[in-house]
């Protein structure tokens, strides 16, 4: 019977063997934080030793830093559909902040904006996250102006409050309290709705019928 020794001088391609790390340390990142990402809990989960992840990764904060943009790369797709109308789109990003399925990257975001102030090397990372986060919102809302769906507005300006939203909301996470009353469980949507010129209460029907 093989020994971990064993499966860890598994041969793989080098690309296909680093693919393999960072998606291990990027589902590290997502369920237990950023600060659980080391040589030896990316080796324990995929079952080699600790010098095969220091051969691809000889520092580990290299290995934090990617595995953070790689969990975040991932998510993205998550939040930004690319099918259906601007204001259906708009609707499947709140929703998905507001069913609570973003929570696990509400925390690493929480984490990696903590952990940018003593890490030189997360900073810019999180910094190019985030404007690609904006970009893409910032598209869909442009894409809204122009049908007529949203006011007319600066999709820039507009994408970056929302954000701003998101983020003030996602400074609960880590919270034990009770946020289920409509003052927190509705707020990202009032806010993009008034942000966006939308009808009142229009998203928040396009969100219902969704999770229905």
């Amino acid at each position: 019977m093989a020994s971990r020794g064993d499966s860890g001088r598994t041969r793989k391609p080098p690309g296909e063997r680093r693919e393999e790390i960072l998606s291990a340390a990027a589902v590290i990142a997502i369920e237990q934080g950023l600060e659980r990402i080391t040589l030896r809990a990316v080796a324990d989960r995929l079952g080699v030793r600790p010098g095969l992840i220091t051969h691809y990764f000889p520092a580990a904060e290299d290995l934090v830093v990617e595995a953070f943009a790689r969990a975040a790369i991932a998510e993205r797709e998550q939040f930004f559909p690319s099918d259906g109308s601007p204001l259906e789109r708009i609707a499947h990003f709140v929703g998905h902040v507001e069913e609570g399925r973003s929570l696990p990257l509400a925390r690493l975001w929480l984490n990696a904006r903590h952990l940018s102030r003593f890490s030189p090397a997360l900073q810019p990372v999180l910094e190019e996250q985030d404007a690609l986060d904006q970009q893409r919102l910032a598209t869909m809302i442009r894409e809204g102006v122009a049908s007529g769906a949203f006011a007319d507005l600066d999709a820039d300006t507009a994408s970056i409050r929302i954000l701003i939203a998101v983020d003030g909301g996602g400074s609960y996470v880590n919270s034990v309290g009770d946020y289920g009353s409509p003052a927190y469980a509705h707020f990202l949507a009032d806010a993009t709705e008034w942000i966006l010129g939308i009808r009142p209460g229009a998203l928040r029907t396009l969100i219902d019928a969704r999770a229905g």
